[in-house]
């Protein structure tokens, strides 16, 4: 039907309310609203489509995360099996053997004590020094030897860092993700903060970055040091044993 009003044209809108029977061809009897116009039928296409394309985005993001762990765990696998293996026996070992034959166990000892205590300030790893240490000394004096220099080797860049305080936190603001677990350690009582570097050193967090971003998440000296060196032992045992 249609209704004329101010030489106008309205057209009939049909609706379906519960209990009334329409009979447009279909004899139906329905319990809900229906409104139809000449559009439904593509708006219902657009939202299938909208889903349709969800879906398949969602699974192409998976898709590209497995294909990524899959290329880093054979590349984490090549390492292990091949460049770590050959870089040990290429250069490491050879350097070792020329530090035991060249010095005597006095030198040797100053010299061990003094790449501890340096390199993590110099932003070098000090593994192969501990090695040296636990194949001359053993786990007991080799043990004092190495816990004594990493002392110092957490101080020096504490005491560093200090001096480029703004720079440092500046570093930090552009990350601030990663850097949040840090400042977390500065927060709390003495307790709480010696807890939270003992974490951090047992982590797998960068040893060498945290020595210099510490002071900038304003964390005290004392539950500093004594967290590092709790934090630090089973690495220690690990490179002696090693």
């Amino acid at each position: 039907m249609t209704f004329y009003e101010d030489d106008s044209v309205v057209p009939e809108l049909i609706m379906r309310m519960e209990g009334d029977k329409i009979d447009d061809g279909d004899n139906s009897e329905g319990d809900y609203v229906n409104l139809r116009d000449e559009n439904g039928a593509g708006e219902r296409c657009n939202l299938c489509g909208f889903y349709w394309g969800f879906g398949w985005s969602v699974l192409w993001y998976w898709v590209k995360m497995a294909l990524m762990f899959t290329f880093f765990g054979l590349l984490a696998a090549a390492c292990v099996m091949w460049v770590g293996p050959f870089f040990m026996d290429k250069e490491i070992i050879p350097i070792i053997n020329w530090e035991t034959r060249t010095f005597s166990t006095p030198v040797l000892a100053v010299l061990l004590f003094a790449s501890v205590a340096l390199f993590p300030a110099l932003l070098l790893p000090s593994s192969p020094s501990m090695w040296v240490a636990g194949m001359t000394f053993g786990y007991g004096f080799g043990f004092l030897l190495i816990i004594t220099a990493a002392a110092v080797g957490v101080s020096l860049p504490y005491l560093i860092g200090s001096l480029f305080l703004r720079k440092i936190q500046g570093w930090l603001d552009n990350y601030p993700k990663r850097a949040a677990i840090l400042r977390a350690a500065g927060e709390g009582n003495w307790f709480h903060q010696f807890r939270a570097v003992t974490l951090i050193r047992i982590s797998p967090f960068p040893y060498i970055l945290y020595n210099y971003c510490a002071v900038a998440t304003h964390v005290k000296y004392g539950p500093y040091l004594l967290g590092s060196m709790v934090g630090m032992v089973p690495e220690i045992f690990v490179s002696i044993y090693t």
